[in-house]
């Protein structure tokens, strides 16, 4: 756990979500939700399969819309933002989908590539350049560029998702299930990389997640949902102490 490195810093909150609820035609999925995430954190969104953390995370990146209550991100309210707005906070953050979500047709580079093109009025050397250096940042080597999706391992797709999340230099870093499918090694690699990129990049990390090592290795708070309402907010430390059914089986010998 990362804590102790927060408790360093002044601690400015850049998401709150406030008393949010999701409706799925008469299925209740959230029923007020609040919680807060600070500026540097790698934060976790965990909780029982179907409790709607992935759907969480999409309201967070205005992929869906939420029934009630806010969500205000780096100090702009989601509820009623206007389109141009949207667009322009859009590009401070990049999110990493659970399957990586390259384009087949595409390579390595092209799929890091597209963001620069259809968002910059950089040339295509800086393009290049840039490209290059998030291919190397993320632990991939520059020949591996012209790949495709369907010639790449796995851990390499996720590596490359990463890379081209972070095409437009992002302050928020969404990950849904980032070790989902990995091997052990892998995901291990995976999360040191994350640590690496928070402390290289000063990005603030939202992650979903079900990897018990990934949480315990990596998160420095969590948000744990159940039975559509926030069930725990806080660091791990106290987890343990919680009345509640998932949290007690989840962690169960973990903290003993």
């Amino acid at each position: 756990m990362q804590s102790t490195l927060l408790k360093k810093k002044t601690q400015k909150t850049i998401i709150k979500v406030n008393g949010v609820k999701t409706v799925f035609d008469t299925r209740v999925v959230h029923d007020g939700l609040n919680l807060h995430i600070n500026e540097g954190e790698i934060y976790g969104l965990l909780g029982p399969s179907g409790c709607g953390k992935t759907t969480l995370l999409r309201e967070m990146v205005m992929l869906q819309k939420f029934d009630s209550g806010s969500i205000e991100i780096l100090g702009h309210d989601l509820s009623g933002i206007s389109m141009d707005a949207a667009q322009d906070l859009r590009k401070n953050w990049g999110v990493l989908f659970q399957s990586g979500a390259l384009f087949s047709s595409l390579n390595i580079a092209e799929n890091i590539a597209l963001p620069l093109e259809e968002y910059t009025d950089l040339s295509p050397k800086m393009i290049d350049e840039i490209v290059e250096f998030k291919i190397n940042l993320v632990g991939l080597k520059s020949s591996d560029a012209l790949l495709f999706p369907s010639q790449i391992s796995g851990g390499m797709k996720k590596k490359a998702g990463i890379a081209r999340a972070l095409a437009m230099d992002p302050k928020l870093l969404f990950l849904d299930e980032p070790t989902s499918g990995l091997d052990p090694i892998s995901a291990r690699d995976f999360d040191a990389l994350i640590l690496k990129l928070r402390s290289l990049l000063g990005l603030s990390i939202i992650m979903v997640s079900h990897d018990l090592q990934s949480i315990n290795d990596t998160l420095d708070r969590v948000a744990i949902i159940d039975n559509k309402k926030i069930a725990y907010e806080g660091t791990l430390d106290e987890v343990s102490s919680v009345d509640n059914a998932f949290i007690q089986t989840f962690f169960k010998g973990n903290y003993e």
